[in-house]
């Protein structure tokens, strides 16, 4: 009989812990203040490595202490103050350069250039097209391929 409970605890307990690692799995954020500080560790006294702007989006790796480990999107890793960051939908332009268009497609005129690792608030999606705003207040269309 001991064996019958057993299996199914043994069971339960793997789909738990499996459960628990898909938990920690990165999550995306974004800053969600004009700039932000990134340190080499999780408080004020580290270093300061270098600092980001206003919807610069990060993955989340671990959190401490109310600060969060992150990867960006050159896979550069840093610490950013929780309270700096939101869940707000962003993405960041990840070619050398490219066209920001005034629609939803390649028909559409340009509306303005952009150079890589400019970040962007998402307002909508259509298909593969992305209508984004900058802090600054510029908006427009980005094809989904060219951001991360």
């Amino acid at each position: 009989m001991r064996h019958s409970f057993v299996g199914p605890f043994l069971v339960m307990m793997i789909l738990l812990i499996g459960g628990s690692a898909s938990a920690l799995a990165a999550e995306r954020m974004a800053v969600k203040n004009d700039s932000a500080n990134i340190r080499s560790g999780p408080g004020t006294q580290h270093d300061l490595l270098w600092q980001i702007e206003k919807y610069h989006p990060i993955m989340v790796l671990e959190k401490k202490e109310g600060w969060y480990r992150f990867e960006d999107f050159e896979g550069d890793q840093g610490w950013i103050h929780a309270a700096l960051v939101d869940t707000t939908r962003t993405v960041i332009i990840q070619v050398p350069r490219c066209n920001v268009r005034t629609g939803p497609g390649t028909q559409f005129a340009i509306g303005f250039n952009s150079d890589k690792g400019i970040p962007f608030k998402v307002l909508q999606v259509k298909g593969q097209w992305l209508e984004v705003q900058h802090a600054d207040g510029d908006k427009g269309w980005l094809a989904e391929n060219l951001v991360w």
